[in-house]
């Protein structure tokens, strides 16, 4: 049994986090891959190590001052090192920082020194070795992720190491310059050396209990999600739901490795496994709510729509023309509808309305702002009658008009479109409606 194990910032803030992570991956021998990320807020009012090298680079980058926060960062990595009694300098690699920052050494190697630094106080924690991620995650020329060099190093690599420590977030190039991933990257390290190494299991460690069935900022205490499948979780990722770096999902998936989310602060509880296929009956018809604010709905009306051949792709045309992507495109026999984000659209609205007038003769277009779209997702909908039923039924309680509904053919997911205003309404009414309903008695 191997398994790689990711602590995500807030389970490595402190000393007190790291000795907390330190019992987890002590009390499993096939714990043996470790995937650190920076150091995150202790507290509310605290700020993210990575922030602060952000700020710090920018600092350094315009000629000023940067000797002074550069040092409150370094007081936070002795800050731990004190805390978990180390024997342990970082006096050196600080040197180094200095020398990069003032040789402008760019914004995503500052960045990545969070993980790295962090990375190299897990190992000497754990007497683990230390295998900086620049040496095994490689990035192509034009900064684009190389998955077959990467799969190939990490594999040759780590099978000499027993035992190791891979800080996320950052690899290079072939020349050395380091690159990052997106905000969150240190997910998509753990699920690369889970891959190279073959692993049982990727378990990722956060400060949550596994993925709710709903935002917690709008339904109170939402219920755990115990077992959700890779489509699932595809849906509710792109609708804003967010635990685990979406482009984490790809290297496992494709494995067949699954990732199983778990708290830190109450490692007993068994969190979220994410699995390619299951035959676990799901505790309720869905899976998860998931949603986002802030489209526009483009209405294109034509009699005869239908029969003209080559109408949608003209329509279609006029968007991707402007670069504007688009959501979800319901249609009747005379009419499309066409969601995109306000923001991309506002500024480009009336050349896009020129050209598919141009394009297409339409009989009408007419926009309408300020929608919000939520996804109602769930293995647990194919086959049960009557969910698109409830759906409408609990949304009509809510007093919350539905702008759009649309359902893929898979019927794992349902998007019905609202009022911005009515986004947090519509969400707690679904939830009350498919999970609060369907709740044993306590």
């Amino acid at each position: 049994m191997i398994k790689v194990v990711k602590f995500g910032g807030s389970s490595l803030a402190s000393a007190e986090q790291f000795e907390k992570a330190g019992s987890i991956i002590r009390e499993d021998e096939s714990r043996r891959y470790v995937v650190p990320s920076a150091p995150g807020k202790r507290n509310s009012g605290d700020t993210k190590v990575t922030d602060m090298l952000y700020e710090c680079y920018a600092l350094a980058e315009n000629g000023q001052a940067f000797n002074k926060l550069l040092g409150q960062i370094k007081d936070r990595y002795n800050e731990i090192i004190r805390g978990l009694k180390l024997d342990l300098s970082l006096n050196d690699d600080f040197d180094t920082i200095k020398k990069q920052f003032t040789a402008k050494a760019g914004t995503m190697y500052a960045a990545s020194r969070g993980e790295y630094l962090n990375g190299k106080i897990m190992a000497k924690y754990l007497g683990y070795e230390f295998v900086d991620a620049a040496n095994v995650v490689r990035f192509h020329k034009d900064g684009g992720f190389d998955n077959e060099t990467t799969n190939k190093l990490l594999s040759q690599r780590l099978k000499v190491c027993e035992r190791a420590v891979i800080p996320g977030f950052y690899g290079s190039m072939a020349n050395g310059r380091v690159v990052t991933f997106s905000r969150g990257g240190s997910d998509i390290t753990g699920s690369l050396v889970a891959k190279a190494v073959n692993a049982n299991l990727y378990e990722n460690w956060t400060d949550v209990s596994g993925f709710l069935v709903a935002d917690p900022r709008i339904v109170k205490n939402p219920e755990v999600i115990h077992t959700i499948t890779y489509k699932e979780l595809r849906e509710l990722a792109y609708m804003g739901a967010s635990v685990l770096h979406e482009d984490a999902i790809f290297p496992v998936r494709k494995a067949g490795i699954p990732i199983n989310i778990r708290n830190t602060n109450a490692p007993e509880e068994d969190g979220t496994m994410i699995v390619e296929s299951t035959c676990r009956i799901p505790a309720y018809t869905i899976t998860g709510i998931a949603g986002k604010k802030g489209f526009v709905a483009v209405n294109i009306e034509k009699d005869m729509m239908n029969s003209e051949v080559g109408f949608g792709r003209k329509v279609l045309g006029a968007f991707e023309d402007n670069g504007i992507s688009f959501e979800h495109m319901p249609s009747g026999i005379d009419t499309m509808t066409i969601f995109v984000h306000q923001d991309e659209f506002e500024e480009k609205e009336q050349r896009v309305i020129a050209e598919i007038n141009a394009a297409t003769h339409p009989d009408s277009i007419e926009l309408e702002s300020d929608l919000a779209l939520i996804a109602v997702v769930g293995r647990g909908m194919k086959g049960t009658r009557g969910t698109v039923g409830r759906l409408f039924s609990a949304l009509a309680h809510a007093h919350v008009n539905v702008k759009m509904i649309d359902q893929g053919s898979s019927e794992l997911n349902t998007i019905i479109g609202v009022k911005n205003e009515d986004f947090n309404d519509a969400i707690k009414a679904i939830y009350d409606m498919f999970v609060i309903s369907q709740l044993p008695v306590r």
